[in-house]
């Protein structure tokens, strides 16, 4: 809003020249989404805790540890997307369709997730609404989404799929692009969505993958640094660098509140709209194998439940004491900031090796 308000003014006068600058936008996006997170975390906290008296229902086949969690309310994600939103349309170019595509997700996602949190909350169970309505619902968004990213896409981008590490290449997937690019939205939200099962465990890497596709997106929505490092550019993506500063400080707000020990979890509400958003970057920046590697961390969680049920159904024996992966390493008996902080390492370096591809083309 303050960009188009603001930058036509730049002529007459010069400090609204910093409205043009991007980098500026990004960095202001953050300070905004943290400031706003810091100054509603305490009162939303305070909300929630009334309406759970109990907190969030803890599983009663789940770690023996979490038990002493019970009373902690969920639905903290509200906050995060409180902070996200506020700063998205306060920073953003409003006249950029992918800004309000990745909204879209974002809220949608978010709603998903607080039906599912409502659910648990007045059933006083662990599980929420049904696997199968919930998917559908969170199919439905990603579908909406991906049709309008494909119309504001130019051809050939529009339905194609670039290959890390390869150069001048592009993969048409024709219209089973449609099927692919919901599948990475909504399996990058149920991915986030496992991972989030400690205190700080997925907000952190979330943070990180933030960061990554912020560069990702400033580099190819700019001609002159796309073609630098070979890759496909997209016209107006740049302008996601924003989303991403305003989700990287709505994190680290949210981080304040959910550190050990939490006084909030983000519940389905956070996990499933953070997920669904990076996912819906991915597809606009045409990177959606590289969020397979910056955000490994959660495809390792996921990985780590599929083979546990595949292998229970099939041989009746179980590959991990516990799935998702985190609950294995506490039933090993790893503290919970230790498996927490080891994550982090990791989600650290496989956004590295995500980043390399940039150069190694």
């Amino acid at each position: 809003m303050l960009f188009n308000l603001l930058a036509p003014l730049a002529d007459q006068f010069i400090l609204f020249n910093l409205f043009n600058s991007l980098t500026f936008r990004a960095g202001a996006a953050v300070v905004t989404a943290l400031i706003v997170a810091f100054l509603f975390g305490p009162r939303v906290i305070g909300w929630l805790r009334q309406q759970q008296p109990e907190g969030q229902p803890i599983r009663k086949d789940g770690p023996a540890t979490h038990f002493k969690k019970a009373g902690t309310p969920t639905m903290g994600g509200f906050l995060i997307l409180l902070a996200i939103i506020v700063s998205t349309l306060l920073w953003a170019d409003l006249t950029n369709g992918y800004v309000w595509a990745l909204l879209l997700i974002t809220v949608g996602f978010g709603a998903i997730g607080f039906a599912d949190d409502y659910q648990k909350l007045t059933h006083s169970k662990s599980k929420g609404i049904p696997a199968q309505a919930r998917l559908l619902a969170e199919i439905v968004v990603a579908g909406i989404a991906t049709f309008w990213i494909m119309r504001l896409t130019p051809e050939p981008l529009a339905t194609t799929l670039a290959l890390p590490f390869v150069k001048n290449f592009l993969l048409d997937l024709s219209w089973f692009f449609v099927p692919f690019a919901i599948f990475v939205i909504v399996g990058a939200s149920n991915s986030v969505n496992l991972t989030d099962g400690l205190d700080g465990l997925a907000i952190v890497p979330v943070m990180i993958a933030a960061g990554c596709f912020g560069l990702i997106a400033y580099v190819a929505g700019n001609v002159v640094f796309s073609n630098y490092l070979l890759i496909f550019s997209v016209p107006g993506a740049g302008e996601l660098a924003v989303f991403c500063g305003a989700l990287v400080g709505a994190g680290l707000g949210f981080l304040w509140f959910n550190a050990p020990p939490a006084m909030v979890f983000m519940g389905d509400t956070g996990s499933l709209s953070m997920g669904g958003a990076l996912g819906g970057i991915a597809v606009v920046t045409k990177h959606e194998l590289v969020l397979a590697i910056i955000g490994g961390l959660f495809v390792l969680e996921t990985v780590s439940v599929i083979v546990q049920v595949g292998s229970y159904k099939l041989t009746g024996k179980r590959v991990f004491r516990m799935a998702p992966l985190h609950h294995h390493f506490e039933q090993k008996g790893w503290a919970e900031p230790t498996i927490v902080i080891r994550f982090w390492i990791i989600a650290t370096v496989l956004a590295l090796i995500g980043l390399a591809t940039l150069k190694l083309r």
